[in-house]
């Protein structure tokens, strides 16, 4: 099954919904989950839509699944029951078993143009930010991605990435690492910020079995409408 569909009456972006979940196309100033700046999550306009479509009395369940940086867009998973939390939850801690791909744009162009990328990454809780580390070091965890670069303008290149594990800003750290990072990425080496604010990271296609009817669920995120990102979706178009 496929679905790129969109409720144009409602503040989210819909890309697919059935009983068990729902799957939105987050904006870059989107936080998943609330945090310390006290901004309203995106969870809590998700259940706002749910309430207003089912005209649902009292609370809606809505759990998180996975999480996007704030400065990225794109496609989110989100559980509607507590059985296709705890089945999403298993297995988005399972290797492969949710294939995750992700459009990125830099400006530097990595050489090769194909190939994977194999790192030990360090979080600083301090700086909220992840480092390329030696295996050894405590708290290090194994990041594995694969990347093709699948277009070009003038300017910038537009990596395909297919994420294996999922650490915390795993595809940032290492594509900073070798010495491209993504476009507005202040934080791992980039000149300059976009216009936004954002980066321009973003989580393009969720492919996953079903957890709890087994279909094959395919899902493609629409990209934000901005010049670069407009240029590159009509390029692969045609």
């Amino acid at each position: 099954m496929t679905s790129t569909r969109k409720n144009s009456s409602s503040p989210v972006e819909v890309l697919y919904e059935d009983n068990h979940l729902i799957v939105i196309n987050k904006k870059v100033s989107d936080i998943v989950q609330g945090d310390k700046t006290g901004d309203v999550p995106l969870g809590e306009f998700v259940k706002q839509y749910l309430k207003d479509k089912y005209n649902k009395p009292g609370n809606v369940f809505l759990g998180v699944t996975h999480r996007l940086d704030r400065p990225t867009s794109g496609g989110v998973i989100f559980a509607r029951t507590s059985k296709a939390l705890t089945r999403l939850n298993e297995m988005f801690k399972q290797k492969d078993s949710i294939q995750k791909i992700y459009w990125a744009v830099v400006k530097k162009c990595p050489e090769p143009k194909q190939g994977n990328l194999t790192n030990y990454l360090f979080k600083d809780e301090k700086k909220n930010k992840s480092f390329v580390c030696n295996a050894g070091k405590k708290g290090a965890k194994e990041a594995i991605l694969s990347y093709q670069v699948i277009a070009h303008s003038d300017t910038f290149h537009l990596l395909e990435i297919n994420l294996r594990t999922g650490r915390h800003h795993q595809i940032r750290a290492q594509l900073s690492n070798i010495g491209s990072p993504i476009k507005g990425d202040l934080k791992y080496g980039y000149p300059s910020s976009n216009t936004d604010g954002g980066i321009s990271l973003h989580a393009r296609k969720i492919q996953f079995l079903h957890p709890v009817s087994k279909d094959i669920i395919e899902i493609t995120a629409p990209t934000p409408k901005d010049n670069i990102w407009d240029f590159f979706e009509k390029k692969l178009k045609f």
